[in-house]
């Protein structure tokens, strides 16, 4: 699922840089802060990519800038940050140099509506199916054509990337996975039946199927990251290779050492 390299190796002695921000103060603030201190460009033109915000922001510049394959590295201005680096303004180019590289490549969730309709989607956290009323979702699950649960009564089910482990994966008590590990987590959300079933970590090869056996009573959504679809019937969900970014993170600062954290922490 990622891999990690020197941006060293990659060259950028003299990075043209371009600068998106959320759009709250402390973010403009700062966008403010480094065009008085380099001459930015737009993202079309550069070769990396400065996202100010928060963790949300970070996902969404993923998928914006995902066609011009730019490495982002992500100062914080919103809350949590943990895709993020330190928003440190004047040295901005020295830790650009030194970054670690983290190669990531999403999910791509097919999810079929009740209507017949396909609808396509790319996550880099996690593909989540939810029900949409108060009564539980009844959903088959199969990985790589076998049926694994025949029947999952429960509020939900995803699958999530190691970088997607920390978040809503780990708030439905997932399992956190190291980035260089291979691996996907798929997670009930409240799970009724099986009763004491708590999910499964599975290969990042595997081609995993769900069936909402229940449509026109139990309806169901679908989401990739922030995308969502509704009325769902079937979705499919496997690892796409060909799409790929990378994110920067100051050395002192690795994606791979927070996530790996995370599973020691209190």
């Amino acid at each position: 699922m990622a891999k990690t390299d020197s941006v060293g190796k990659h060259g950028f002695s003299s990075p043209r840089i371009a600068c998106v921000d959320s759009g709250s103060h402390r973010a403009r603030t700062g966008r403010d802060e480094l065009a008085a201190l380099y001459d930015l460009v737009a993202p079309e033109e550069s070769n990396v990519i400065v996202a100010l915000g928060g963790d949300g922001f970070v996902l969404h510049v993923v998928h914006q800038y995902l066609h011009l394959r730019r490495p982002i590295f992500g100062m914080n201005c919103g809350t949590v940050g943990f895709l993020l680096n330190v928003y440190r303004p004047d040295v901005l180019i020295k830790r650009i140099r030194a970054a670690q590289e983290v190669t990531l490549h999403p999910l791509r969730m097919t999810a079929k509506t009740i209507d017949g309709k396909l609808e396509e989607s790319l996550a880099f956290n996690e593909v989540s199916i939810l029900r949409r009323t108060r009564q539980q979702a009844n959903v088959r699950i199969s990985v790589d054509g076998i049926v694994r649960i025949a029947l999952l009564a429960a509020d939900g089910v995803m699958v999530a990337t190691p970088t997607g482990s920390t978040a809503y994966n780990l708030s439905a008590r997932g399992p956190v996975i190291p980035l260089e590990s291979n691996l996907l987590a798929l997670t009930p959300v409240s799970p009724f039946r099986p009763r004491h079933w708590r999910g499964a970590l599975l290969s990042h090869t595997s081609v995993i199927e769900f069936e909402n056996l229940d449509p026109h009573k139990r309806p169901l959504s679908a989401s990739a990251d922030f995308k969502e679809f509704f009325d769902i019937v079937s979705v499919q969900v496997l690892e796409d290779r060909s799409k790929l970014v990378k994110l920067l993170f100051d050395p002192d600062h690795s994606l791979e050492e927070r996530v790996r954290a995370e599973q020691f922490a209190s």
